[in-house]
Order: structure tokens, then sequence, then C-alpha cells
């Protein structure tokens, strides 16, 4: 079963088309990355797989575990981390153990306390990203590095299928980026969590993912993982 599969997909705003006749698919349990210039439309096509954009009017279809996206409703089974995704938490007064039970509220309610099993949950999850000794930190104080695991740990503290990554390690140092990768990497062999990754990144990606598509002018196409590609993500 595909994780995500997409045939001939077309979206557009107004009148400008930035999606035409997309076509991609990714087995459940692998690691693809997804490459492409500025504009090219990579941040559009991950607002469509999360539901952000509707698909209401546009052609071509857009599944999720086998389902079409506009009756899935098991968004626990899909975590996401997004770029600079803590960047409206910088001055909020949250700990790292809180902003990872943030995203167990579906479950345990807006305005009710986490039982012993989500803090088992959130527990497992901050162990998972070498974060746990971190918990009581506020997030403010930790560094780039330390805050995108912390949103690793929230993307998986309900133990997803599918992963979501949208520039994971847009500004992250080196050091924190090979450990970052690596950690995406063991949950996607050791526990089969499929991944689908955005990135400018592609140093990192031999190696790294299983497939690597790139999006041109529109439309979508599988570079052979043997090649490298430029800075525009051209073989």
């Amino acid at each position: 079963m595909n994780a995500i599969e997409i045939k001939g997909l077309a979206f557009s705003y107004g009148s400008a088309p930035v999606l035409e006749g997309v076509d991609l698919s990714v087995p459940k349990g692998r690691f693809a990355a997804l490459i492409g210039a500025n504009g090219a439309g990579k941040s559009t096509l991950i607002k469509l797989l999360l539901g952000e954009l509707p698909l209401t009017g546009e052609t071509g279809s857009l599944k999720l575990m086998g389902h079409d996206l506009r009756q899935f409703h098991d968004w626990k089974d899909v975590g996401y981390v997004s770029q600079n995704g803590m960047a409206s938490y910088k001055d909020f007064p949250a700990s790292v153990e809180e902003i990872v039970q943030a995203n167990l509220y579906a479950r345990i309610g807006m305005f009710r306390f986490a039982g012993k099993k989500e803090k088992e949950q959130v527990h497992r999850a901050l162990c998972q990203v070498g974060m746990e000794p971190y918990r009581k930190r506020l997030i403010g104080k930790l560094s780039g590095g330390q805050q995108q695991r912390v949103l690793l740990a929230r993307a998986l503290v309900n133990k997803p299928q599918l992963l979501i990554l949208d520039e994971p390690t847009s500004g992250v140092d080196e050091r924190n980026t090979e450990e970052f990768y690596r950690l995406i990497r063991k949950f996607n062999r050791e526990e089969g969590v499929t991944v689908f990754m955005v990135t400018h990144d592609r140093k990192h990606l031999q190696g790294l993912a299983d497939d690597i598509w790139q999006l041109e002018d529109g439309g979508m196409k599988r570079i052979p993982n043997d090649q490298e590609a430029d800075d525009n993500g051209n073989i």
C-alpha cells in the first residue's frame, strides 16, 4: 500500500497554475525526499497533503494511507515537522514536555490534564530524540537544533505511520543536522515510519532517502538515487 498516492493533481491560485498533472507515490515504509527550486510548488503540495488547502474543484486525486484525502480522518497517524516551527514559541513560557504534550490534545481534551498514559507517551517521544533531560526547560532557551528535535518528538508522540517534514534542518548547524537525519533514518528503518521530506539539503540525500523526486514547472519527476542535483534541483 502507498502511504501517499497522487495522480494527475492540479492546483491553481486563482488563474495562476502551480501544480499541473502531478504524479507521485510513496510506498509504506519508504523514505522519500522532494526537491525543487523556490516557488516550484513544494509548500503548496505540503499544504494539500495536510488538508490546509482544499481539493474541491481541482483535478486529479490525492490519497493518504489508501484513503481519499477528502475522506481521511486519521490525522493522528500523520506527524508533521515544519520549517522553523518553533519561531512562534520563542518567547512563549512553555516547557519542552508541554510543547510535546500539546499534540495529544485530541486525546486528552483541551482543558483536561494529561493522565499516566499520556505522560508516558511524552516521555517516550522525548527519549527517542534525546531530549528527555530537557523536559522542564523552557522552549525558548534551547538551541535551534534542540528545538527541531522537540518538534520531532511532538510529531512522534502519537506514533504516526507517516512523517511529513518541510525543510526540517533549515538554519540548523551541521552537527545537529546530521543528528536529526540520523534520528529520522532510525525511525524509518527500525520502526517502519514512512517519511516524506521536502528539502534543499541535497548533499545528505545519498544514503538517506530511498526515493528522490523533483518538482519543476508544475510537474513531478523521479531522480535516480545515484545522481546528484545542483542548487536548483537539476541533474
